[in-house]
């Protein structure tokens, strides 16, 4: 019986990831670089935004702490082994792909904050609420569509947001430190209660600080393990290009799987990573305390490329590089990217497996925290500000179970419930296309200029 469903699951999943979802995603990135005349070129300007406060303006948190918060939970175990997963199923050719899925998907990231911010509202008690279902509701009038996205979020954030986050930490303390899973169930949950009772400004608190951190300590780790690997780094870079659109062999054992296999992977895990048009992290820049929406979008927008253009390429090259140099990895028997990602980091005497265990720990914990308040948004906007509690104190216990439970289901739920996320958010980023350009060309040389139109005071 338990099989059969598993079955069913994994035939709906292939559906929904199928085709068609890569090409609405990666559509939408092209479509919307074109629209917003290749706000990419802002990346720079967008940077530096991102360290300033905007104090003065209304929101709960500062630009920074509401893209650290995004940031939380997209800088995940994705970044590490979602990397790997791609070059062992669809070749190094895929490490390409999945970077030109985060070079276009600045748009998307871009065009989606934007919505949020200018349809965002405020309650009674002064928080601000915001995402692809506000969005939906008060631009589009389709609020139906945005309690779809909402009951989707919300279950979403138990699967990919907490439990299978909870079960990497676990396993990685348990296989290199020994520690028993269920004390690490108990100690996350614990960190984790004591930092979402306080809501966003808690969480943004606790992610400026983490989240800095840990990025900052895994890309130098990764770009030492580059110098010690200096003299494949030009032949891993080569590689990768070639085998992105023709299928072959290179050295230490990597196999193109042709320009099909490298698309699909590449892309998927490049989507996955930085979670662009799935409608997330716009939840986070509703909060932001901006003086208009383009503003905190370009802010927003620095999420991807540091997700993706940044940290998964130095990923693939770690990864790359390290099976090229080293033989003993039998590429030939590999096809689960987190064994690929273990042995790769192993092969670096001493720093390579700090680096994977720190980064995971880090990277996950995080994740754990940044999805805790979607979720908390999605459940509120679903039912209320009575919802809140129940939702923590579940939200908990699913952290406390996680390391004891087999996961394998819930990667594949987790997996639907996101694609099943992403239509309706994608849904309003098109239909709002004209706004997001708009609003583009009323700021976008001029990001100083404030937007003087009230934010709606909402009974919740």
């Amino acid at each position: 019986m338990l099989n059969a469903i598993g079955n069913v699951i994994n035939q709906i999943d292939g559906l929904v990831w199928g085709w068609w979802m890569i090409i609405l995603l990666l559509g939408t990135h092209i479509f919307m670089t074109v629209r917003t005349g290749v706000i990419q070129r802002k990346i720079g300007t967008a940077i530096r935004l991102s360290v300033k406060k905007d104090a003065d303006a209304e929101g709960e948190v500062s630009q920074f702490g509401a893209l650290t918060t995004a940031l939380a939970s997209t800088i995940g175990t994705g970044n590490i082994i979602g990397v790997g997963t791609a070059i062992a199923l669809g070749g190094p050719g895929a490490v390409l792909w999945c970077w030109l899925t985060g070079v276009f998907g600045i748009a998307t990231k871009y065009s989606e904050s934007l919505i949020a911010v200018k349809y965002r509202v405020k309650t009674k008690d002064g928080r601000m609420q915001g995402g692809a279902m506000y969005a939906l509701e008060r631009g589009l009038n389709m609020r139906w569509l945005g309690l779809i996205f909402a009951f989707f979020g919300g279950f979403a954030s138990f699967g990919i947001g907490c439990a299978t986050q909870v079960n990497a930490i676990a396993t990685v303390c348990n296989e290199n430190l020994n520690i028993p899973p269920a004390v690490i169930g108990v100690a996350v949950a614990v960190l984790t209660a004591l930092v979402i009772f306080g809501g966003i400004r808690s969480i943004a608190n606790v992610c400026e600080k983490l989240v800095p951190f840990m990025a900052v300590f895994y890309v130098l780790g990764c770009l030492i393990i580059l110098g010690l690997n200096y003299d494949f780094i030009i032949p891993a870079v080569k590689t990768i290009c070639r085998l992105a659109f023709t299928p072959g062999a290179a050295v230490g054992g990597l196999t193109g799987r042709g320009i099909m296999m490298a698309m699909q992977y590449g892309i998927a895990r490049g989507l996955f990573s930085n979670e662009s048009g799935m409608g997330s992290a716009p939840i986070a820049a509703a909060a932001a305390q901006t003086r208009n929406p383009v503003r905190q979008a370009l802010v927003s927008s620095t999420g991807t490329f540091w997700d993706t253009v940044v940290v998964c390429l130095i990923t693939g090259l770690v990864l790359v590089t390290s099976i090229m140099k080293n033989l003993a990895i039998d590429m030939g028997n590999i096809t689960d990217g987190g064994l690929l990602t273990t042995l790769a980091f192993q092969q670096i005497p001493v720093l390579g497996p700090v680096i994977l265990v720190v980064g995971i720990i880090s990277f996950a914990y995080s994740t754990v925290l940044g999805w805790a308040y979607y979720g908390e948004r999605c459940v509120e906007y679903f039912c209320g500000k009575k919802g809140l509690i129940p939702y923590r104190v579940l939200y908990i216990v699913v952290a406390a179970i996680a390391p004891v439970i087999s996961l394998n289901l819930v990667w594949t739920v987790a997996d639907i419930l996101n694609a099943l996320m992403a239509v309706p958010n994608l849904i309003a980023v098109l239909l709002l296309s004209d706004v997001i350009v708009k609003e583009t060309k009323k700021y976008i040389n001029n990001l100083d200029a404030r937007d003087e139109t009230p934010i709606e005071v909402v009974d919740k």
